[in-house]
């Protein structure tokens, strides 16, 4: 590493070459919102583990929604219950994903 660099661009570098992407692109921000928060080094490196584990369970999320080759992604948030001809009561059973254990469709 240069000595014309900041300690945050080495930061960034070493995260970049250890190939933690999602960490790297909090890196950045987080000395401010460390300062801010009055956090101790072991909350900052708290957050920036859990900007990675976010990062790759999102990412997992995209490759086997991809894998799986589903044409859109939907999300009960999504789901306008006004508009569907499925009764309210079994709306809400559905959601609930108790049908799965159950090995049911």
């Amino acid at each position: 590493m240069s000595t014309h660099t900041s300690p945050i661009d080495e930061v960034v570098e070493l995260l970049r070459e250890l190939r933690l992407p999602h960490m790297r692109s909090a890196a950045p921000d987080l000395p401010a919102a460390a300062k801010v928060q009055r956090w101790d080094p072991a909350e900052a490196m708290r957050a920036l583990l859990a900007e990675e584990l976010a990062g790759r369970q999102a990412s997992s999320v995209r490759a086997r929604r991809k894998a799986a080759g589903f044409p859109t992604s939907k999300t009960f948030d999504a789901w306008d219950d006004t508009v569907s001809s499925i009764p309210a009561p079994t709306q809400r059973a559905l959601r609930t994903l108790e049908w799965i254990d159950r090995h049911e469709n």
